[in-house]
C-alpha cells in the first residue's frame, strides 16, 4: 500500500516515514502543495498524511483540490496550530483525522492503516466553514482530545454530558458544539438547574398552563420549548432535584413534554447537552442521582480537564486573555517568559476562570506593557493571603472594581488610567496605615521602589507622618 506524504519539516518526514515502511507503507514524500498535486495527477495511493503549513500555502485550504484529483483518497492532516478552529477546519475538508503536533507515532501508523484499508473515517464531513475563532484554546493532549470530541459530535444531534471541575469552560464546550453544529440557526438556552428552587424547576423546563398553580397567572412556555430546533444546555445536572430528574427522564425516553397543568403533548425538536462538576457515579450510589438518567445523558462524555493538569496551556491561554483584555479598554500588555513560567507553576483552583481574572487584574494593575515576575508575584501573594482569609479580600476587591465600573463607566480606552486614579491612593493609604508609615516596609509590601514609592506619594499628597502619628 503506498502513502503520499507532504511534510516540509524533514526531521517530522523522516520519523513518519520511517514508522510508515515498519508498518509496510510504500511512502512518497515530497515538501510543497505543487509537488503533492503533479504526484496525485501521475499516481494513485490509498492515502495522503499532510501537514497544514507548506512553502507554498496552507494545506487545508488546497485540499479540495485533492478531492478532485483522487476523491476516494482518505486524508490525515498533521498542525501545531493546535486550535479547535485547525481542528474543525480539517473536519470541513472531509479529513479522514486530524492529528495535532506533537502527535503520537504509533497512533499515527495505526490511523494510516485503518484509512488506507477502507475503514470509517473518525471525521465526519461538513460543508459550512467555522466562523471566527471561539475562546477554547489548548495544545495540551488532553485539550487536543476535547477539540477532537467536538468536531466527532458536532454534525450530530447525540446527547452530550460534559464532566469537569468549575471553571474548566463546560460551557464554552456546549456553545461550540452549538454553533458549529446543524442547529447553530436555532436558539442556544442555557439553564442552570442548581439556580432553579425546587418547586419552580418543573415549570421553568417545562412550562406551565395558566391556573396551573397558585400564582401562574398566565401561560407559561418552558426552557424545552423555547430552545426548539437549537440546543438545551443542562448546567449543574448534578444538583437537580429528584423529581425533576424523573420529568427529564421521560421527556428524553419519549420525545415529548406536557407543561405543567396542560394535557396536550409538545413533541421535542431539540439536542440536548448536560454539564455537572461532579462525580456522579458516587451520586446515584448514594440515591442522589438516577441511574437511568444518567445512561440516558451519558451517550456522548467529554472531559474536561482542570488548569492544573495541563499547564503548557497556560501561556496560549494567557495571550489570549491579554488580547481580550484591550478589547474590554485595559492596555495592551505581554508577559515575559518569567512571568509565564510563574504562571505556569501555579495551582489555579479555579482552573481557567480564575486565571482569566488574575490576567485581567494584571493588565489592569502592571505598571509596565511588558509584564515580568516582579509585577506577578505581589498579585498572586495577594489572592494568596485572600484565599487563607477565607476568600474574602480578593471577593471583596473584585466587588469593589465591578462597582467602581458600573457605577463610574469610564470611556473605552480610559479605563486604566481612570482606575488607577481611583484606586492607587486608597491603596498606598491603606499600606501605609498596616506599615505605620513606615516607608521602607511599606515599599516591599509593594513590592516597589522606596524612590518610586516617596514621589508617588508626594503626588498623591499622602504624608507618612500622618500614618505614624496614626500608630
Amino acid at each position: 500500500m503506498s502513502v503520499l506524504l507532504v511534510e516540509d519539516d524533514m526531521s517530522i518526514a523522516i520519523v513518519i516515514t520511517a514508522a510508515l515502511e515498519s508498518e509496510g507503507f510504500e511512502v512518497t514524500h515530497c515538501q510543497t502543495i505543487e509537488e503533492r498535486d503533479r504526484l496525485l495527477s501521475e499516481q494513485s495511493f490509498q492515502a495522503m498524511v499532510t501537514d497544514v503549513m507548506l512553502p507554498d500555502g496552507d494545506g487545508i485550504e488546497t485540499i479540495g483540490r485533492v478531492h478532485s484529483l483522487r476523491p476516494d483518497m482518505p486524508v490525515l492532516i498533521l498542525s501545531a496550530q493546535n486550535t479547535l478552529d485547525t481542528a474543525v477546519r480539517a473536519t470541513d475538508t472531509g479529513a479522514f483525522e486530524y492529528f495535532p503536533k506533537p502527535f503520537d507515532i504509533d497512533e499515527l501508523a495505526r490511523t494510516v492503516r485503518q484509512a488506507a484499508g477502507g475503514g470509517q473515517g473518525h471525521v465526519p464531513n461538513g460543508e459550512e466553514p467555522m466562523g471566527d475563532g471561539l475562546p477554547l484554546v489548548g495544545r495540551s493532549p488532553a485539550m487536543q482530545s476535547v477539540f477532537r470530541m467536538i468536531t466527532r459530535v458536532m454534525r450530530n444531534d447525540l446527547t452530550v454530558l460534559i464532566l469537569g471541575e468549575s471553571g474548566t469552560g463546560k460551557e464554552l464546550v456546549a456553545e461550540a458544539i452549538h454553533q458549529l453544529g446543524n442547529r447553530r440557526t436555532g436558539p442556544f438556552i442555557a439553564v442552570n438547574t442548581a439556580a432553579i428552587p425546587a418547586e419552580l424547576i418543573e415549570s421553568e423546563l417545562f412550562g406551565h398552563e395558566k391556573g396551573a398553580f397558585t400564582g401562574a397567572v398566565a401561560r407559561h412556555v418552558g426552557k424545552f420549548e423555547q430552545a426548539a430546533g437549537g440546543t438545551l444546555f443542562l448546567d449543574e445536572i448534578g444538583d437537580m432535584p429528584q423529581q425533576a430528574q424523573t420529568r427529564l427522564l421521560r421527556a428524553l425516553q419519549s420525545g415529548r413534554i406536557r407543561r405543567v397543568g396542560g394535557r396536550d403533548e409538545i413533541l421535542l425538536d431539540v439536542r440536548i447537552i448536560a454539564a455537572t462538576n461532579k462525580d456522579l457515579e458516587p451520586e446515584i450510589a448514594a440515591g442522589r442521582f438516577r441511574e437511568d438518567l444518567y445512561y440516558r445523558l451519558n451517550v456522548v462524555p467529554i472531559h474536561m480537564p482542570p488548569l492544573r493538569d495541563r499547564p503548557e496551556d497556560i501561556d496560549a491561554l494567557a495571550r489570549h486573555f491579554l488580547q481580550h483584555a484591550v478589547n474590554e479598554g485595559l492596555p495592551r500588555r505581554q508577559l515575559t517568559q518569567e512571568a509565564t513560567d510563574l504562571l505556569r507553576r501555579q495551582p489555579w483552583r479555579g482552573n481557567v476562570r480564575e486565571l482569566k481574572n488574575f490576567i485581567y487584574r494584571l493588565a489592569l494593575l502592571a505598571r509596565e506593557d511588558a509584564i515580568d515576575a516582579e509585577s506577578v508575584l505581589p498579585l498572586l501573594a495577594s489572592d494568596r493571603q485572600g484565599l487563607e482569609g477565607g476568600g474574602r479580600a480578593g471577593g471583596d476587591i473584585a466587588g469593589a472594581i465591578s462597582q467602581w465600573l458600573s457605577d463610574e463607566r469610564p470611556a473605552s480606552g480610559t479605563i486604566y488610567a481612570t482606575a488607577m486614579a481611583a484606586f492607587e491612593r486608597p491603596l498606598f493609604a491603606a499600606v501605609l496605615a498596616q506599615t505605620g508609615g513606615n516607608q521602607l516596609r511599606a515599599a516591599q509590601a509593594l513590592g516597589i521602589n522606596r524612590n518610586t514609592l516617596r514621589k508617588r506619594l508626594s503626588e498623591l499628597s499622602l504624608d507618612p507622618e500622618e500614618f505614624a502619628r496614626r500608630s
